[in-house]
């Protein structure tokens, strides 16, 4: 019986072990901070979106019509190209104000400046600051201009200006008295004109007569106004003047109107049709001569795009709308000057 027991015993043992083999198999659990790991592995982090190109047209004075009409070109690029491209400048035509604009710009860190410049000369050692901190720098109607990667013009300086006095001769005759407006004394490209038109006189047009250094003036049409009644009070034999700056031959054209001396002194400079339109219709200015200073600044935020994007700037490039462009030096230019007279100016748009 004992050895029955005994049998018995080893019988139930061996039967719980085998039991327990056959339970089922318990999986292990991975600890909660590897399963969360593998969860953030398995997430892709968002991409950061690029910034646009920031771009700044900084031009010589903000509030009138050529300047204003520069910025819808401005506007226009930034729309086309995706930019964020914008015009800013100072009240008035003061280097000094325009000089802490670009400083400002140069600390914000934008990508790239256009700049008209009131005073190259003061700017110098400001765009050498803006090119040592990788900022591309730009300049408009400053073709001698040092510092800058390139400069834009829309027009043949020289042509531009000998063309003036062939207008003015046209209408006032070869010989007699005239003056000069330019915007002020250290505008770039109105005393390029004027030192190249006078030298064009000089040689081709010898009975004109200069009356006095060229006035700066043309940036403001009241004071255009009032140096023109002077004028005719200092010199009653006056026959003409020249006006650089949009404002300077509009407000000659208040003068003459004024006095009564329409078909006696004729007037001839740059202009905006829409605003000149009205006196070139009376005969108080006789003919206007420009680009359409649209163009202007969308050629400008379009050339700081290219640029940017590493493209090379070369002979032949389009500019949507604008023109084809040649390159003398690190001069851009496209040929766009109009005539602006009676007949077209209500046509032309701007």
């Amino acid at each position: 019986m004992k050895a029955h027991r005994i049998l018995l015993l080893v019988l139930i043992l061996t039967m719980g072990v085998s039991l327990v083999g056959c339970g089922p198999a318990v999986e292990e659990v991975a600890p909660a901070e590897s399963v969360e790991t593998a969860a953030e592995e398995d997430v892709e982090a968002p991409v950061a979106e690029e910034e646009p190109y920031e771009i700044a047209v900084i031009v010589k004075i903000t509030g009138i019509p050529w300047f204003n009409r520069m910025e819808e070109g401005v506007l226009q690029a930034a729309e086309d190209f995706g930019v964020n491209a914008y015009q800013v400048g100072p009240a008035d035509a003061d280097p000094a104000q325009q000089a802490r604009i670009v400083e400002d710009m140069i600390s914000k860190g934008v990508d790239a400046i256009a700049v008209v410049p009131n005073d190259a000369t003061a700017l110098e050692p400001i765009f050498q600051r803006a090119q040592e901190a990788g900022i591309i720098v730009l300049t408009h109607e400053s073709p001698d201009q040092v510092g800058n990667d390139y400069d834009l013009e829309l027009i043949d300086n020289v042509a531009f200006a000998q063309h003036h006095w062939d207008m003015l001769v046209e209408n006032m005759g070869d010989s007699g008295q005239y003056a000069i407006f330019v915007g002020g004394l250290t505008v770039p490209l109105h005393n390029l004109w004027a030192d190249e038109g006078i030298a064009y006189a000089a040689e081709m047009y010898p009975n004109l007569e200069l009356v006095t250094e060229r006035i700066p003036c043309g940036e403001d049409q009241e004071l255009s106004r009032q140096t023109t009644l002077d004028l005719l009070q200092s010199y009653p034999d006056l026959k003409g003047i020249i006006g650089f700056g949009s404002l300077g031959p509009p407000g000659a054209a208040q003068a003459l109107i004024e006095k009564g001396l329409i078909d006696e002194v004729s007037i001839v400079g740059t202009v905006l049709p829409g605003h000149a339109a009205p006196y070139l219709e009376d005969g108080s200015l006789d003919h206007g001569i420009l680009w359409d200073p649209k163009d202007a600044g969308y050629s400008l935020v379009w050339t700081a795009v290219q640029m940017l994007d590493g493209n090379t700037i070369a002979d032949g490039a389009d500019v949507p709308g604008v023109g084809v462009i040649t390159l003398d030096g690190n001069i851009i230019k496209v040929d766009a000057m109009l005539d602006i007279t009676a007949d077209n100016a209500a046509d032309l748009g701007f």
